[in-house]
């Protein structure tokens, strides 16, 4: 293809040709970059009218006109440019792009997803079941994720069929790890990991397949890989606790009272709490804190004797498994995190579920911090982030914005570890929201 003269193109590549290409070049793109059908522009201004009356060959009067696109071809074919309307516009801007075949082409696709995915589920060992049906119906009104290819949708969902067939076989017997089931599959040990869309593919499968709902959360995943005998990684994300002394006399809790006699932490896995009975005597206070700073404070200290548990900053899911275990026995709460806007919504989070008492979390403890800090010249970190009202002490948040200084957890150890040594301050009546106040 010829290029255009310089002067030819500066002079269509003016600002008063500007609209029109702008139309012409969005007409072309939607209707298969064909020289159809017309377009009109209003609001004309004199220099648009003055140009484009040269570009067209016809005077032009009114502040509108009519182009037609086949016109406005032979036109430039004919002209100085020697080129039709579709080249004109590649060289005055970038390649036209068909976006009518480009959507056939979409659609051409996602039906071939689902058309593999049905001669996938034909061919293998799920043929015929009600409930690979239903999968597939789910799988296509759910769609595929955005940013998955078609391409990488059939290979995934080709390893989510190869996946159940093996799992959902009546003759298969023994366990597998969930890691070695990924590699077979797809090469990565973290190929059904959750959160993929692997991994959902196959649960929702075994979900149906065994006529359960889809869990929602972490332990009931879990719970549905082990109803086709497969073991989660139940041991590389872990809980710190400090003193609990569950009652019973399996080893397992024996071996937590040991621990908390020595002073010693100690990291739960997911694991361990499906085997260890958590039962405390009913009523007792599990301090809360978001640090491992504090654990390890406490455990130097030697005498305190209150159990305590680490969200080791925002709770994750082992976490709540075990304070939801301690809950159900009756167990009450007492809550302390760092003073910054993160802390403080973890801090919801945790005094909403558990109905959690603020721990030294109050307005007068956070004033009384950032002035010990100040006298004694520690470095202070400004808040960052947009301000997080405290459900606990309306008045947090304003002082916070109002001092601008964020306030971790390891500038009040002395405080909270004497906390877990002695019994804290406690009001039974009219105790002010989020003083140093703990349940008794």
């Amino acid at each position: 293809m010829s290029a255009l003269r310089p002067a030819t193109r500066d002079w269509l590549a003016g600002p008063d040709l500007t609209r029109l290409w702008g139309a012409v070049r969005k007409r072309l793109e939607s209707n298969g970059v064909r020289a159809a059908g017309s377009l009109r522009l209003t609001s004309l201004s004199a220099p648009e009218r003055h140009d484009l009356s040269l570009l067209l060959g016809r005077p032009l009067t009114g502040t509108a006109v009519t182009v037609r696109l086949d016109a406005l071809d032979a036109r430039l074919r004919t002209s100085a440019a020697g080129l039709g309307l579709r080249e004109v516009l590649e060289q005055l801007g970038p390649p036209l792009t068909d976006r009518r075949a480009a959507r056939e082409d979409g659609a051409a696709r996602r039906r071939h997803v689902w058309s593999s995915l049905d001669s996938s589920v034909d061919a293998s060992a799920l043929a015929g079941q009600e409930w690979t049906r239903q999968w597939a119906d789910v799988l296509r009104r759910t769609g595929v994720p955005r940013g998955v290819t078609p391409e990488a949708a059939v290979r995934t969902l080709q390893q989510a069929v190869r996946i159940l067939a093996v799992l959902l076989d009546p003759e298969r017997t023994g366990t597998r790890g969930r890691g070695e089931l990924a590699v077979t599959a797809t090469g990565s040990a973290h190929g059904l990991d959750d959160g993929t869309w692997l991994a959902r593919l196959v649960q929702r499968g075994i979900a149906l397949a065994h006529d359960t709902d889809l869990p929602d959360d972490a332990p009931g995943r879990r719970a549905l890989w082990r109803l086709v005998s497969v073991t989660p990684d139940e041991v590389s994300s872990t809980v710190l606790t400090y003193g609990l002394r569950p009652l019973g006399e399996g080893w397992r809790e024996r071996s937590l009272r040991e621990r908390a006699d020595h002073h010693a932490e100690t990291h739960l896995t997911p694991r361990d709490l499906l085997c260890v009975r958590l039962q405390l005597p009913a009523g007792t206070v599990i301090h809360i804190c978001e640090n491992p700073r504090v654990v390890e404070a406490a455990a130097d200290a030697g005498g305190c004797d209150k159990p305590l548990v680490c969200t080791s900053g925002s709770a994750a899911t082992v976490v709540l498994t075990l304070l939801d275990a301690l809950a159900a026995t009756g167990c009450r709460f007492a809550y302390h995190g760092d003073f910054d806007w993160p802390g403080i919504a973890l801090a919801n989070r945790i005094i909403r579920r558990y109905e959690a008492q603020p721990w030294r979390m109050g307005v007068e403890d956070y004033e009384h911090l950032a002035a010990v800090c100040g006298a004694q010249g520690v470095p202070q970190l400004p808040l960052d982030g947009g301000p997080v009202d405290a459900d606990w002490d309306p008045d947090l948040a304003p002082a916070m914005t109002a001092l601008g200084v964020a306030l971790h957890e390891e500038a009040t150890l002395d405080l909270l570890v004497g906390d877990l040594v002695r019994a804290p301050l406690y009001e039974k009546d009219g105790c002010r929201p989020g003083r140093s106040v703990m349940p008794e």
